[in-house]
């Protein structure tokens, strides 16, 4: 007898293969073997094992059908038609946090904000979020580090108490997408984006994978409610903001919320901005009822400066489209055998040792002396603008001379002692004859003043050093 073939087949699921990857939980780097050091970053012990799935040919195909099945049609750009007359720009009512965000919050947009530890990033954004709720439209508070009740304790010191601020405090991502599309708020702020999490991924919350997929899914939501979200990030000991570096690509904006702890002034600076210019600027105070905005930036840092002491000399840096008056201060210590310390805050460290050869090829030696520079007030000097008023500083501590208080210095030193002249120097001269300064020692390109301002124009070091 032949035996009968069973010809009944089963139907059975394709299982997805699970394989161990290690990620860097610096940079996102994915490798199959663990290794100390990251091949990309550079980073030491960041690499952490991940299980992943690995992709079937058949769901690749299925994305890919689905990608190709929706409407994606090219359109020309002079046929793209804007909603209303462009783009929607909120004012939030902190007018610090609209200039840094380039005129106000744009609809839709998805914007990261950074920054240490306890420096006030959640009574920023929870201050912002009260002034839009007061307008009567609907604002959406979530925390993954805080109950609703230890936020509700936070906004009465604040004195905060808008009805239209709703609060929730949730961790699973899910959970929060489907408040914000039932609620329809027309702000949410997200804090943090590390503390937040997908289920349906095997990775821990603030991995690289979970915080890269959450950015991705708030990005989407974003963009198809039109609501603008504020995403809360942590950073690294570096200053850094924390998880991969494509989750800075993936927002709108990029701000970093900075303080020293030292001072009670917070510097937001906008560093991204696909909506406005990058590198503006605001200032705030931290006062026992919360964050204070300082509209007059200039004079809050000039208002503690020491006017008859040697080694301060006062710049009109431009921190993106805002000028600002800034104190550089230079200690120059005594002669002494050794090695000389070189310490710089708020300042460029190889731009100071340039700097201080150039005094030293002008006769003014300092290989074997002490060099102390500081930004006052917490600031920090990026722009080349600077040098001639870190010159001056130096100089006036090296001769125990102080400068003439109501005189401003700025202008860009080369390696060869000529001063080079820098961009809207109009701007930095408004700024500075508004605050009473009455002499300028600026670059010879600069040939206007405003009224009751005298320019005094140098060529080289030497120059800048005879008009001191």
């Amino acid at each position: 007898m032949v035996p009968q073939c069973d010809t009944t087949r089963r139907w059975r699921p394709v299982m997805p293969r699970i394989k161990t990857v290690y990620v860097c939980q610096s940079c996102g780097y994915v490798a199959p073997k663990w290794a100390g050091r990251c091949p990309d970053c550079k980073s030491w012990n960041t690499m952490m094992e991940e299980q992943r799935e690995s992709s079937s040919k058949s769901s690749a195909k299925q994305r890919t059908s689905a990608s190709l099945s929706r409407d994606q049609r090219p359109v020309r750009l002079v046929d793209v038609r804007a909603d209303g007359e462009g783009e929607v720009r909120m004012r939030t009512g902190l007018a610090e946090l609209d200039t840094v965000l380039g005129g106000g919050l744009v609809a839709g947009s998805l914007v990261l904000v950074g920054g240490d530890p306890g420096v006030g990033k959640s009574t920023l954004l929870l201050t912002a979020a009260e002034r839009l709720a007061q307008r009567g439209a609907p604002i959406l508070y979530v925390s993954g580090e805080e109950s609703v009740q230890q936020v509700h304790l936070r906004a009465q010191r604040l004195g905060l108490g808008a009805p239209h601020l709703h609060l929730l405090s949730h961790t699973d991502f899910g959970h929060v997408e489907s408040a914000i599309r039932s609620l329809k708020p027309t702000v949410v702020v997200l804090d943090s984006v590390q503390t937040v999490y997908l289920p349906q991924l095997p990775n821990i919350p603030g991995s690289v994978t979970q915080v890269r997929e959450v950015a991705h899914r708030a990005m989407l939501l974003a963009k198809s409610t039109n609501t603008a979200v504020f995403l809360v990030g942590h950073v690294t000991k570096s200053g850094e903001l924390a998880g991969p570096k494509v989750l800075e690509h993936f927002v709108d904006t990029v701000i970093h919320f900075e303080g020293d702890g030292r001072t009670p002034l917070r510097i937001l600076r906008s560093v991204k901005n696909r909506f406005g210019p990058a590198g503006e600027l605001g200032v705030f105070e931290m006062v026992d009822s919360g964050l204070q905005e300082v509209p007059d930036a200039s004079a809050r840092l000039l208002s503690e400066r020491v006017l008859d002491a040697a080694g301060t000399a006062v710049v009109a840096s431009l921190e993106g489209t805002r000028p600002l008056l800034t104190e550089v201060q230079a200690l120059v210590g005594r002669a002494a055998p050794g090695n000389p310390a070189r310490t710089c805050v708020g300042v460029d460290r190889q731009r100071v040792a340039m700097i201080a050869a150039i005094l030293g090829k002008a006769g003014l030696h300092l290989h074997d002396r002490d060099l102390f520079v500081n930004a006052a007030g917490g600031v920090r000097l990026e722009e080349t603008a600077a040098d001639t008023a870190i010159l001056a500083a130096i100089a006036s501590s090296l001769r125990d001379q102080p400068l003439d208080p109501h005189t401003l210095v700025f202008g860009e030193l080369g390696l060869v002692g000529e001063v080079r002249g820098v961009g809207h120097a109009q701007i930095r001269l408004k700024e500075a004859a508004r605050h009473g300064f009455r002499r300028a020692i600026v670059p010879y390109t600069v040939d206007e003043a405003p009224p009751g301002l005298e320019l005094v124009r140098v060529r080289s070091v030497r120059d800048l050093l005879a008009a001191l």
